[in-house]
This record gives C-alpha cells, sequence and structure tokens, in this order.
C-alpha cells in the first residue's frame, strides 16, 4: 500500500547515468538516517523491555510484573479514560465550530479562526498552569469543581480540551470545506428538512474526517506527558508512569516497559487513520459546485455567539498565564512586576534556558526543512531502485505512530551505549535537534510529497532528455515551484520545536536544558509564576515567527509566486 500511495514502479532496464547512482546514492543515506534515528533506538527499547536491572535476558517478566502491580497497571485505564473522555469533549466543541466557519455567513470568521489556533503555539504545559491558578485551592473558579479538585482527571481533561481543540477544529474544517452545492440544492427541491440534510449529507461527506480528527486527538492525549505531569497529581498515567520510573527511580527497564504499552495505542490510532484514508473518497469532482453559505440571520447569530464563547475561554486561559506572570503573588499581592521573568533569580540555568530552546528551533527548522523536503524528492521524482524508495517511505511514516516520550526513551537506550560509536552525540544539542526532527519528520514529510506530486514529471524528464544534472533543476525549477510548502515546512518544525517537551525530556544536559523542561523544573520547586513567564515567552516568539511567517507568503510569495497567478 505504502509503495502504491507514492508511484513506486520498476523502471526499464538501462544503463544507469552518473544522477541515477547519486540518487541510490542518496536513498542509501536516508535510509541508514531514519535506521539511526528510528529504527535502531525502537529496538534498543524493544529490547531492554526483555532485561533486567543487569542487562540480562528475562523474557516477559517485566510485563508480567508491570500487570500485577495495581498502580502501574491502573494507570493504563486511567489513560485510556482521560484520552477517551477528552477526544469526545474536544470533538464536540470542534465541530460546531467548524461548522460555524464553513456554513454559517456570521462575521468574523479569520478572527474566530486564527484565536481558535493559538493553542498551537503554547507547550501544553502553560493551559496546565492556567487552570492551576483558575482552579486551584486559592483560584477564583474553584467553587466550581463542586468540591473536587483540579488536581486529578478533572485538570488532565480540561488542559487536553485546550491543546487539542485546535487540532481537531484544522481536520474537521478541511473535511467539511469539501462540500458540493448540488447535494444540498436536491435536498433542498426535496424537501428535505434541515436536521434530515445535517444526518443524510452533512455528517456522511465529513465522516472520515471526524474520524482522522479522533484518532489524533486520542494519539496525543494518551502521549502527552506535560499536562498530566502539572495537573496530574496522584491520578497516575502512562506518560507521567515512564517519567516516574526513568528519571524517578532509575528503573529503565520498567520504563522501557511502560514505552512499549504506550506505543501500542499509538500505532493502533496510526493503523485506523491510514485505514480510514484509504476508504475515503473524493467529495469534491471536477464538476461539482463548491458550497457557498448564505447569510441566515438566526443561525449565524447562533453561530457567532457559540464561536465567541470558545474564543472567549481560549483568551481567559492564555490571559491567566499572562497575568500570572506579571504579578508578585497569586492572588494575594497584585502588584504588577516584571521579576518572574528574571528566570536567572530562580533557575540556575535562566535564560539559557530559552536560548537553547531558539537555537534548538531554528536548527531543527533548517535541517529538518532540508532533510524533509530532500527526502521527499528523492521517493517522488528520482526513477528506478523502487525497493529503495519504499523503504525510506515506510520509514518516513513510522514516526507519526511514536509519541515523543517514547523516542526520548528510546535514545537513552540506544545512545547511552559506550560501544555506540554515536554516544558522543547524548546530552548535546544535536540529539535534541535530531529527536525533534524525528519526531516531527512525517508531517513535514507528507507536506512536501504532496507539493511535489502536484508537478508535472515532464520537468524532470525533459532535463535528462537535455543532460541537465538533477540538483540544477532541483535548485531552479522544484524549489521555486515548492516554495509556499517549504515555508510551511520551515514553521511546522520550529513552532514545534519551541513547544515539545515529551521528546527531550530525557535528553538534555544542564547546559542544554531547553525552554519547555525549565518549565517542568520551575513548577516541581514551586515557582509557578517563574514557569508561565517561560510559557508566554514561548507563545510570544512562536507567534513572532509565525507573523515573519505571514508576511514572507504574503510579500515574497507575491513576486516569486507570480507565475501561479492568470
Amino acid at each position: 500500500m505504502a509503495l502504491a500511495d507514492t508511484g513506486f514502479g520498476a523502471a526499464p532496464r538501462q544503463r544507469l547515468s552518473g544522477d541515477d547512482w547519486a540518487a541510490r546514492a542518496l536513498i542509501v543515506a536516508y535510509g541508514v538516517w531514519l535506521a539511526i534515528g528510528l529504527v535502531l533506538p525502537l529496538y534498543a527499547l524493544l529490547s531492554k523491555s526483555f532485561e533486567d536491572a543487569d542487562g540480562n535476558f528475562i523474557g516477559f517478566a517485566n510485563y508480567l510484573q508491570y500487570f500485577a502491580t495495581p498502580a502501574l497497571a491502573s494507570s493504563l485505564q486511567n489513560s485510556l479514560f482521560v484520552a477517551s473522555f477528552s477526544t469526545i469533549v474536544s470533538l464536540s466543541l470542534a465541530f460546531p465550530f467548524a461548522y460555524a466557519l464553513t456554513r454559517s455567513a456570521m462575521p468574523g470568521k479569520q478572527i474566530f479562526k486564527a484565536i481558535a489556533l493559538i493553542p498551537l503555539l503554547a507547550p501544553s504545559l502553560l493551559p496546565a498552569i492556567s487552570l492551576r491558578y483558575l482552579f486551584g485551592n486559592q483560584g477564583p473558579l474553584n467553587w466550581m469543581l463542586a468540591g473536587n479538585s483540579i488536581f486529578g482527571p478533572i485538570g488532565i481533561v480540561m488542559g487536553e480540551i485546550f491543546y487539542t481543540f485546535p487540532h481537531a477544529l484544522l481536520i474537521i474544517v478541511t473535511a467539511l470545506s469539501t462540500a458540493d452545492t448540488r447535494l444540498y440544492e436536491a435536498a433542498i427541491s426535496l424537501r428535505a428538512s434541515g436536521s434530515r440534510v445535517f444526518f443524510t449529507v452533512t455528517l456522511p461527506g465529513a465522516r472520515y474526517g471526524i474520524v482522522s480528527a479522533a484518532v489524533v486527538v486520542f494519539t496525543q492525549v494518551i502521549t502527552d506527558f506535560g499536562i498530566p505531569k502539572i495537573t496530574g497529581g496522584h491520578f497516575n498515567v502512562l506518560a507521567t508512569d515512564i517519567y516516574k520510573q526513568v528519571a524517578g527511580q532509575a528503573n529503565f527497564s520498567m520504563g522501557a516497559v511502560v514505552g512499549v504499552i504506550l506505543l501500542g495505542p499509538a500505532i493502533i490510532g496510526f493503523a485506523i487513520d491510514r485505514i480510514v484514508q484509504h476508504r475515503q473518497t473524493a467529495m469534491l469532482t471536477s464538476r461539482a459546485v463548491p458550497f457557498a453559505p448564505k447569510p441566515h440571520r438566526r443561525f449565524d447569530a447562533l453561530m457567532f455567539a457559540y464561536c465567541s464563547v470558545v474564543c472567549f475561554v481560549i483568551l481567559v486561559i492564555l490571559a491567566v498565564a499572562v497575568f500570572a506572570s506579571l504579578i508578585r503573588y497569586w492572588p494575594y499581592n497584585l502588584e504588577l512586576t516584571l521579576d518572574h521573568y528574571d528566570f536567572d533569580r530562580v533557575d540556575e540555568r535562566g535564560w539559557g534556558a530559552y536560548t537553547n530552546s531558539l537555537k534548538m528551533a531554528l536548527w531543527t527548522m533548517l535541517f529538518g526543512t532540508i532533510l524533509a523536503f530532500s527526502g521527499a524528492y528523492l521517493v517522488t521524482k528520482t526513477t528506478g531502485f523502487a525497493v529503495g524508495r519504499g523503504l525510506v517511505h515506510l520509514l518516513s511514516m513510522v514516526p507519526l505512530s511514536v509519541p515523543g516520550l517514547v523516542l526520548g526513551l528510546s535514545y537513552i537506550f540506544f545512545f547511552i551505549e559506550p560501544e555506540n560509536p554515536l554516544n558522543g552525540l547524548y546530552r548535546t544539542m544535536a540529539i535534541l535537534v535530531i529527536s525533534t526532527i524525528v519526531h516531527f519528520y512525517t508531517v513535514s514529510y507528507l507536506i512536501a510529497v504532496t507539493a511535489l506530486k502536484q508537478m508535472d514529471e515532464e520537468f524532470e524528464a525533459i532535463s535528462s532528455s537535455l543532460k541537465v544534472p538533477f540538483y540544477r533543476t532541483l535548485w531552479r525549477v522544484t524549489v521555486p515551484v515548492c516554495l509556499p510548502a517549504i515555508l510551511d515546512i520551515s514553521i511546522y518544525f520550529f513552532v514545534n520545536a519551541m513547544t515539545t517537551a515529551s521528546a527531550v525530556v530525557f535528553l538534555y544536559a544542564t547546559d542544554t536544558m531547553p525552554a519547555s523542561v525549565s518549565i517542568l523544573n520551575q513548577d516541581e520547586t514551586g515557582a509557578i509564576a517563574s514557569a508561565a513567564a517561560m510559557g508566554v515567552m514561548i507563545v510570544l516568539t512562536s507567534a513572532t515567527v509565525r507573523l515573519v511567517h505571514w508576511f514572507l507568503v504574503r510579500n515574497v510569495l507575491s513576486r516569486t509566486q507570480a507565475w501561479r497567478l492568470r
């Protein structure tokens, strides 16, 4: 199936040119890189789960011990419960919002969408901190919990809804956008009621998008580490169990067991999403008439009110974090101050952690963009060596199903071995960049594949017939045409590198600690306001880079992509 998706096929036998040999060498190099960055570390993780503390093979003894320990076994049940409930609520909130953006004529759609996507710019730790301020023991909204504590499943679910809402929204908006007006006109001509049209036309057309959104949200929740770490309290989940086993008890074998178990739901979710995508049929054909919503005063007002409430909640959660970082002591001393931004006062790494994150994000953006686009180019635009290209494509899809926490843990077992020639990378900035690139590689790779497959293969064929080296065609034709996708990939890598914590929480050293991990450490030491301030800095940085990206797309591409206009 993977081979069919990218159009691989065996080329007729012919004498290989220098470009062909170069392409094959690069494909092999990419295979080796993906093996080192993904396959071998995961193999090390799996092997460790069958060993005792001394490295002796003991079979399934660790797994039996895990399920025989009630406190550990309950973590799996807790994770499934929290992930399932968060998925239901997140989709229930995202679908009406997406419906309002695509099926109503309400004003301010772009503003509402921009606000709804703000959580993408923040680490998952930030909403968890805001919820502690709002619903904690001294929080002004503590009464709303009716005597229940924010530290437990309630806090985890609330934080995960904020964190996953924009992801679900983007997928459902895409699903609802591919609608054919003719279907609705036919339903109206048959005098179908509004509810009947919704359940017989709208929902069936968006069902694959809804399932994909559910899989994405479920996987993100069950693998997230930041929110359960801050608001989970004594309510254990798989992600926090891994951290406790490895960082707290140095029980690497049991940590590997939990990592393998956590890998299971992620792989199942990935498989379901692949099956759903393969079954999906085109909803917008060449004869289709794109749906254009007509004004309806009452419906538009209702959708406007709903979106206003959702965006208000998002802004309040973000504003609480900003406000808490600017006052002396919540909620007793509300005097404004910038002392909490003096990170050197509460952490010996201080501003160095923020600088590390900025460096890591920039290096990840640079090398990640080059690797993702180059890998996609080799897979889609070179000919011959179908087996190698198919293997690289398959390996490029695997990171999507590997949680960041599991990837980081597997890096420990692989790179920490003294006999490993790559042992020197452990706890360096390089390993943080590598793990982050691998963690977010699949989405970037698919963006590049989509852009490259929109280009006719005649570009490469003509260049080859004219004896033009492939790298010249790549630089002078392919890259300029795909520049919008390249910019999207770069911003995707940067923002995720700034906000990620799970993939790097086990890999940093004192001098390479990123800002997201610094938030965790500050929270553990009780410097919650400083942790909020660091989270605000990450949001501001991500938002600034987003604005720069928007400026490039709006101005630079208006000149370099003028050929796209009639």
